[in-house]
């Protein structure tokens, strides 16, 4: 399930630049999967990573540490933007390794005792934000000057680092003390909440306009759906 998870994930970094590099990429539809993703992962942190946190430790410390990823996301977000552009394709993919590291770190920290349907439900939600955010920056890319194969590359060797980042998270962190991992669950969440609220959805309503609401709420109920099914 581990390896099968990691892959589906990682995945979606490879699909979504193939599609941006080769195929067609209508900005509504763009618009509405980030939605979608956007509403899940809402509903992922707080009950894949935020509530088992507080639970193991407590609501101060989760917090704590929720608001200390926001910080830092916020943080390096901002350097990324000054020195890349935001909406260069080299900020594009710089910004999805800034949010995917946190996110896939904590989904291997998931996998050690979350339940199937509550993985499923934190692997969906990051597999849909990664697929047309793939998709972006690939096209950005070739704007500006790349050429496809090596758009591609590029975006080969971010999935391969972040799925290194979940083995990492689940290997490397699963003899951990529980108040560690409850540490970077909340801190991944943080992470997560700041990047929604500065990349995900402004980017869908940019794209997609009203029915942003409509797809971020279909989002939340699949999400809330498949974790209330674990």
């Amino acid at each position: 399930m581990l390896f099968l998870v990691i892959a589906v994930v990682s995945a979606a970094l490879i699909l979504g630049a193939l599609w941006g590099l080769y195929g067609p990429l209508p900005k509504r539809l763009e618009g509405f999967i980030i939605a979608l993703a956007g509403g899940a992962l809402v509903i992922s942190v707080v009950l894949e990573l935020l509530e088992p946190a507080a639970k193991e430790t407590s609501t101060f410390f989760a917090l704590s540490f929720l608001a200390i990823g926001a910080v830092v996301f916020t943080v390096v977000d901002y350097l990324v933007d000054e020195i890349w552009g935001g909406e260069s394709g080299g900020g594009l993919l710089a910004a999805i390794t800034l949010d995917g590291i946190p996110e896939n770190l904590a989904l291997g920290v998931a996998l050690i005792d979350t339940g199937p349907m509550g993985v499923l439900a934190l692997a969906a939600s990051i597999f849909l934000s990664n697929l047309p955010e793939a998709a972006g920056g690939a096209h950005q890319m070739t704007k500006s000057g790349f050429g496809k194969g090596k758009a591609l590359l590029l975006w080969t060797a971010t999935a391969l680092i972040l799925s290194a980042a979940a083995l990492i998270g689940h290997f490397g962190l699963e003899s951990a003390p529980r108040a560690w991992l409850a540490g970077i669950e909340s801190f991944a969440g943080g992470a997560v909440i700041a990047s929604l609220a500065t990349e995900v959805f402004p980017t869908a309503y940019r794209e997609d306009r009203h029915l942003t609401g409509i797809a971020t709420a279909i989002g939340l109920i699949l999400a809330y759906t498949l974790n209330t099914l674990g």
